[in-house]
């Protein structure tokens, strides 16, 4: 008998997996033919503390000594741009955020093609890092299979069922037999509700595009910060000597293997020339990922209320590999019992009793 079948072969998954394979069996299910395909594979790839919602922050904050324990951060920041009369979007954006006003020529030091005719405030900090989203998530896997858990790939759930023992999962003619099942299936976790005869969460995904462009002018962006537009309305970030700019969308999709838009796409990259000197001239390659949030934006954490052997890992939006300690370390806190390391305030913000 499997202690903990995982549905979902994403961060969420596999960092659960790395954490509950200290408790007990563990079992991995990817329905696709590599783990971490969809939107794992497909993040901007930041760590940044102050971002997101107070739950996510400290979900974020938990899990920053796993990150460098892992050796997955390297030194990025942040600078944020900002055109006329967009002070408010501005300066709320710069204290959520933590940022310190710095002058046009601190600006144009860390990003050159900046367009001073246009930009009149930026803002920087320091204290945000690139998360090497791969070694993240094989050193996830590589601690789960350590401890005997198993990663079973090309392996789509077709049932599910309650069971007196706990849950019989199908796929095809393979069934597996667990004590608990754990809902780590990103934009598929209500499909994986239903199916299971759970209640969904009202779980959105909302696609986010990215494009990689190359260096403008031929420059050396290895060392420019992540930047962004007033209420993140773009932003772009250096990536292996190119740069991934991004319209920052937020369209509602059904679950699917995401694709950009070449309109979405053309209209972000429209927002981000207004603020550089630097034209578009080429596109190497585009992609979209789709990010999944609960109706209140946090994420969704602990077992459900009608069935505590069911376990939801979901709803992690934008913040699932910035954040995935932290939420991994609560799930196996939540489920064996133990106290958890996070406020009280925090755990209920973020357990699915709020939508019951």
């Amino acid at each position: 008998m499997i202690d903990f079948l995982i549905i979902g072969g994403g961060v969420a998954g596999c960092s659960a997996a790395a954490h509950l394979s200290h408790q007990g069996k563990v079992v991995v299910l990817e329905a696709e033919d590599a783990l971490a395909l969809h939107a794992s594979s497909r993040s901007a790839a930041a760590f940044e503390k102050n971002y997101g919602l107070a739950s996510t922050v400290a979900l974020t904050e938990a899990s920053e000594d796993g990150h460098i324990a892992f050796n997955v951060l390297s030194p990025r920041g942040l600078l944020l741009l900002a055109k006329k009369n967009e002070d408010s979007a501005f300066e709320g954006d710069m204290h959520t955020l933590g940022l310190s006003e710095v002058s046009m020529d601190d600006a144009l030091g860390m990003v050159p093609i900046v367009n001073s005719d246009v930009v009149m405030r930026a803002a920087h900090h320091s204290a945000m890092w690139d998360i090497d989203t791969d070694r993240l998530i094989q050193t996830f896997v590589s601690q789960a299979k350590g401890n005997g858990a198993e990663v079973l790939i090309k392996s789509k759930v077709s049932g599910i069922e309650k069971t007196p023992r706990g849950w019989t999962i199908a796929m095809g003619d393979t069934h597996l037999d667990a004590k608990c099942l754990v809902n780590a299936a990103g934009p598929w976790a209500d499909e994986i509700a239903q199916m299971a005869g759970v209640a969904t969460i009202g779980l959105q995904p909302y696609r986010r595009s990215m494009g990689r462009i190359p260096a403008p002018a031929g420059l050396d962006v290895s060392k420019w910060p992540m930047t962004f537009g007033p209420g993140e309305s773009w932003y772009a970030k250096p990536d292996a000597g190119a740069l991934i700019v991004s319209p920052a969308d937020e369209d509602p999709m059904d679950p699917h293997d995401a694709y950009s838009d070449d309109v979405i796409l053309a209209e972000g990259f429209a927002r981000y020339e207004s603020y550089v000197t630097e034209p578009v001239t080429r596109l190497i390659t585009s992609w979209a990922g789709l990010r999944t949030f609960a109706p209140d934006r946090q994420l969704v954490l602990g077992p459900e209320p009608s069935e505590t052997s069911f376990i939801w890992c979901a709803g992690q939006g934008g913040y699932g590999m910035q954040s995935s300690h932290g939420a991994a370390q609560l799930i196996s806190e939540l489920v064996t019992g133990r106290p958890t390391s996070l406020p009280a305030d925090v755990v209920e913000a973020l357990s699915p009793s709020r939508f019951r």
